[in-house]
């Protein structure tokens, strides 16, 4: 994910130091022999062939009510049991040609969201589906403007859908009916990718391709107000990259934000009065847990930051270029997988590794996501693990 979105926007050289295809390893141990504390315990398994290999998708399975909810980028959706693995529906959103030609992609690209008794998926073609949970039967279809790359967001019955051309839409989740369009800025150049809107105060925050942050009424779709990063910070933008595609972070009326282009920055969300900021760069959403705000850099170094002042607690920097996914919160832990197929588990106060384990052969490439007291982790491959430690 992070070379497909990298080639828009850098020189040569800063590709092949920072890529995911640069042919260099650099590792500073090997993982392979690292004595882990713990290996978790697989207790679900199944796969679901995928070939989203070198494009931008945030599709990834989600679990409700012991079932586990799977898609592939060509429209096949699937239910499993997480307890026998039985398969209880599927359905396949995928455009039949003809009688004698081959389907058509639905190029399935965000989601999967949970509602009520709704699927909610995305597309690049910009057509919102709901699905029926129960049976995987669609509900409705609605198309919007320009390809949904951010995962589908719902609050109060509204579905709000962030495409890349700009556009920033609210859906009647029940009818499927746009209720009302924001049109923000777009650039023409820009990374492929745009950052999860999030909801605060009856207030959608949405962060664009040009370095904006923008703060619209949920209820009306009005713009409240708009501000650009790199004013505040007084930085001069010419032929730089201002995009936004991490998702800001609200806690406790503090909103954290971090660009592409060495930028992290915390705000009031009140006021927009820029509380602090720091050189930091990143495309990987964040994660605050605590007092501390944790993040995987552009060059793949995995930082605690002190979400009060800035301060870098510590830089656990032994895995730089192994394309690391986003971190997630899991038992104490700060959990993130590579582009071999390995899950690492950090001490939150040190940085330190604690186990390293090597889960499956392709690439972790999303955030492997918490459910009570189990870890969800899908792989490059359309491979989804249930784990346990």
């Amino acid at each position: 994910m992070q070379l497909y979105k990298k080639t828009l926007i850098l020189s040569i050289i800063f590709i092949l130091f920072i890529s995911c295809s640069v042919k260099q390893k650099i590792f500073l141990f090997e993982k392979s022999k690292f004595n882990s504390l713990f290996t978790p315990t697989i207790l679900f398994k199944k796969k679901i062939k995928n070939k989203t290999k070198n494009f931008y998708s945030k599709l990834s399975p989600v679990l409700e009510d012991s079932i586990i909810y799977i898609a592939n980028r060509e429209g096949v959706v699937k239910a499993f049991e997480i307890n026998n693995s039985k398969e209880l529906w599927h359905i396949d959103l995928s455009i039949n040609n003809s009688f004698f030609s081959s389907k058509t992609s639905a190029l399935l690209s965000s989601g999967l969201t949970i509602y009520n008794n709704k699927i909610i998926i995305g597309t690049e073609r910009g057509i919102v589906i709901a699905l029926n949970k129960k049976n995987g039967q669609i509900f409705w279809k609605t198309q919007v403007n320009g390809e949904i790359l951010s995962k589908p967001i719902v609050y109060n019955n509204l579905l709000i859908i962030y495409t890349n051309s700009g556009q920033l839409q609210s859906i009647d989740i029940k009818t499927g009916k746009i209720k009302w369009t924001v049109s923000l800025f777009m650039k023409l150049l820009s990374l492929r990718g745009e950052s999860t809107p999030i909801i605060s105060f009856e207030t959608i925050i949405v962060c664009g391709d040009d370095g904006s942050i923008n703060a619209i009424s949920l209820s009306q779709g009005e713009l409240i107000w708009k501000k650009y990063i790199f004013q505040l910070i007084k930085m001069n933008t010419i032929n730089k990259f201002n995009d936004i595609d991490s998702s800001p972070i609200i806690d406790y009326g503090k909103l954290y934000v971090i660009t592409c282009d060495n930028i992290l920055l915390s705000l009031d969300i009140f006021s927009g009065e820029v509380l602090w900021k720091k050189n930091l760069s990143s495309i990987n959403d964040m994660i605050i847990s605590g007092e501390n705000i944790y993040i995987i850099d552009l060059n793949d170094r995995v930082l605690s930051i002190r979400k009060t002042d800035g301060k870098t607690l510590w830089i656990q920097d032994k895995l730089i270029n192994n394309c690391l996914s986003p971190p997630e919160m899991f038992n104490g832990y700060l959990v993130f997988g590579d582009k071999e197929g390995y899950l690492y588990w950090l001490n939150t106060i040190n940085g330190n590794f604690v186990s390293i384990n090597k889960i499956d052969n392709s690439a972790i490439k999303i955030r492997p996501i918490q459910f009570d007291d189990k870890l969800m982790v899908q792989t490059e491959n359309g491979t989804v693990y249930l784990l346990k430690i």
